[in-house]
């Protein structure tokens, strides 16, 4: 599956989901990941609770439901292989600005694990 061309021309919600060291699980609505090749994509994430996961748990799920009727989408299987903490190039891949704590946003690299399809247990 084509990663890029397949978030470029779907709309959708996201979700994240991360666990930290101890256990505790926790889903945050993300927009659509910053695809940085076959194999990485990247969130430009603020200092809150999936943020602080991923520092002491590599490993995530991103769950993508299609805009439309019916269940369709993608599941990534993910894990943290670097970060970017410069804000001049956090901000040239912002797709917009909220204020608040935004200055202190990241950039977290994701290899992709696993893709699978919303429904099902097939792999695409």
């Amino acid at each position: 599956m084509n990663l890029n061309d397949y978030f470029s021309k779907t709309d959708g919600t996201g979700v994240l989901a991360t666990s930290g060291a101890g256990g505790d699980v926790d889903a945050a609505i993300y927009a659509t990941p910053h695809v940085m090749d076959e194999t990485t994509v990247g969130f430009i994430m603020r200092p809150r609770r999936s943020l602080a996961n991923v520092q002491e748990n590599p490993k995530a799920a991103y769950l993508f439901i299609e805009k439309g009727p019916g269940y369709k989408g993608v599941r990534l299987g993910l894990e943290k292989c670097g970060q970017e903490d410069d804000p001049q190039k956090v901000n040239l891949l912002r797709r917009s600005h909220h204020g608040g704590d935004e200055a202190q946003a990241v950039l977290v690299y994701f290899k992709v694990t696993e893709t699978r399809p919303l429904v099902g247990d097939g792999e695409m």
